[in-house]
């Protein structure tokens, strides 16, 4: 008999797959622990392949991994299309959606479209901002949900995915310990911004600022150019750029969490914001996976 796929045990799947903890993925989902490792199992006995390698430190998918993740979403896109289409229900309203300047490069327009096409009566309007603008829109009620950065000992927000900041910058960039960190920086009140700087006031290392800018495509034409480095996730690393390796003594920026978060209930928004925050939630890994690096930066001596 072909194996049947429970859609709760795909939304487990992913929601492990995206933030690679069984404990993160349980408070995802508001379930034990013990759900969850009950639904991985069942689906991996499904199957009759192991999707992930997983032991006391680590979960990670394996090859059959990877290829269940387009299934699971495709399986639970149809899902949904048919319950929409035979409850009759179509979502309508204006829906204020707010992502930070991270997902600029990332497939987040292609979530988008589908939920478009999938909800062609509902009003998007996207506001594409720095992480703390946007919490400061949603607490103001002028935002209907967000996706963003959630700044470090935060509890509040639904988890996307966990991840760890590292520094960035032009694989030919050497920096110097003997002189100050070029800083390429978002303003205040930039998160990964506020991150940078606490670590190296911390640690006593000094720093000077090399460029800012609220875009995010400013920011990488200027460590294209070589101007210095910049805080920025693992996960979403630009083309074309590179993490700064150990050897050049810079200190561990911890990670990040990207969450997403609802504002004050409205009438006609909050079904909408459901179901987008539903679809990001289900193609989260698109945001992060394919986003490649090139080469490493050297350290001043050149090793």
């Amino acid at each position: 008999m072909d194996p049947m796929y429970d859609p709760a045990q795909l939304r487990t799947f992913l929601a492990v797959a995206q933030t690679l903890s069984f404990t993160q993925a349980a408070r995802r989902l508001g379930v034990r622990q013990s759900t969850v490792s009950q639904h991985v199992r069942r689906l991996e006995d499904a199957t009759g392949r192991q999707l992930f390698a997983r032991d006391t430190h680590r979960v990670d998918l394996t090859v059959d991994g990877e290829a269940m993740l387009g299934f699971a979403r495709t399986i639970l896109q149809a899902h949904e299309r048919a319950a929409t289409f035979f409850t009759g229900t179509r979502l309508r309203g204006r829906l204020r959606f707010g992502a930070s300047e991270d997902f600029v490069l990332t497939r987040l327009p292609e979530i988008l479209e589908s939920f478009r096409r999938d909800h062609p009566e509902v009003e998007l309007e996207l506001t594409v901002e720095l992480s703390g603008t946007l919490h400061q829109r949603l607490a103001a009620g002028r935002l209907d949900l967000l996706l963003a950065k959630r700044r470090v000992g935060d509890t509040h927000g639904e988890l996307v995915w966990q991840d760890a900041l590292t520094w960035i910058g032009s694989p030919q960039l050497r920096i110097d310990p003997d002189r100050p960190v070029p800083l390429i920086l978002f303003p205040p009140p930039g998160i990964t911004r506020a991150r940078a700087l606490e670590v190296l006031e911390e640690h006593g290392r000094s720093w000077r600022v090399a460029c800012t800018s609220t875009s995010l495509s400013g920011l990488i034409a200027a460590a294209h150019a070589g101007l210095g480095v910049m805080a920025h996730s693992r996960g979403l690393i630009p083309p074309g750029l590179a993490p700064v390796p150990a050897r050049a003594g810079l200190p561990e920026l911890g990670d990040v969490d990207f969450v997403l978060l609802h504002g004050r209930r409205r009438d006609g928004a909050q079904e909408a914001a459901d179901a987008l925050a539903a679809a990001i939630l289900a193609g989260g890994d698109r945001l992060i996976r394919g986003v490649g690096t090139v080469g490493s930066i050297s350290g001043r001596d050149g090793a």
